[in-house]
């Protein structure tokens, strides 16, 4: 098994990144042709964490953006189910999982949060929401450990409002991003799984869906680069 099936199997998932954890970064911004840097400032400002307040960040992988969200003196958690990103995470910080702005790393599933009810003042998730196994028990999980009247701040791909640029987004997703892959040294696999989970996964509207029905109110969501991705947001009920 060289990558993740479509049934996203957590020991498939979290090994297939374990894999590409030392170019993970380099990789996202040369195949999003660094947007992905102006994504994580929308996140970043949707979150909008205060002083004093904490801050889950799912799906963190290497910590690049969760330092973003202390940067008005909140505090923050970095968290994913995969060790591989994780320790790389920690070594770029010089072997310190304290390091840099003391943003703590914690290996936790999204589907079994390692947490207390009612902790966290916002919950963040980006591009990797797609990857968890059971999206509806994650987002309950991420409810439950939420303050009442916290929020939830969602990035992830969705379904591009352009249907001329659609067209050319799917020919580059599907044929180009693992050949882009697979020139800077990554498994070029597992961007074969990037790209068919982000052609399946769901648009803009159902997903806000799923989010209701998991319990979060007032769920409103802003479109990225043409709805290449989309950033979704609601409240936990006070």
């Amino acid at each position: 098994m060289t990558r993740a099936q479509l049934d996203k199997q957590p020991d498939e998932v979290a090994a297939m990144f374990d894999r590409t954890a030392r170019r993970y970064d380099l990789v996202n911004d040369v195949i999003s042709l660094g947007q992905v840097r102006l994504w994580r400032k929308a996140v970043a400002a949707a979150v909008d964490a205060g002083p004093g307040e904490l801050v889950l960040d799912l799906g963190a992988g290497t910590g690049t953006s969760t330092d973003a969200f202390t940067t008005l003196g909140a505090r923050a958690i970095a968290s994913d189910f995969s060790l591989g990103m994780l320790r790389t995470g920690v070594a770029r910080r010089g072997g310190n999982a304290l390091s840099g702005a003391g943003v703590p790393f914690l290996a936790g599933d999204a589907m079994r949060l390692p947490f207390a009810d009612d902790v966290f003042d916002a919950v963040t998730i980006s591009v990797a929401l797609r990857n968890v196994h059971d999206t509806g028990l994650a987002l309950r999980e991420m409810l439950r450990v939420t303050k009442p009247g916290g929020r939830l701040v969602i990035l992830e791909f969705s379904h591009v409002t352009v249907k001329a640029f659609d067209l050319v987004y799917r020919e580059y997703l599907m044929r180009m991003l693992p050949k882009v892959a697979k020139v800077f040294g990554s498994n070029d696999d597992s961007y074969e799984y990037l790209a068919e989970s982000i052609r399946d996964w769901p648009d803009q509207r159902t997903l806000a869906r799923t989010i209701q029905r998991a319990g979060w109110e007032r769920v409103a969501w802003r479109n990225l680069s043409a709805g290449i991705v989309a950033v979704h947001r609601g409240f936990k009920p006070a």
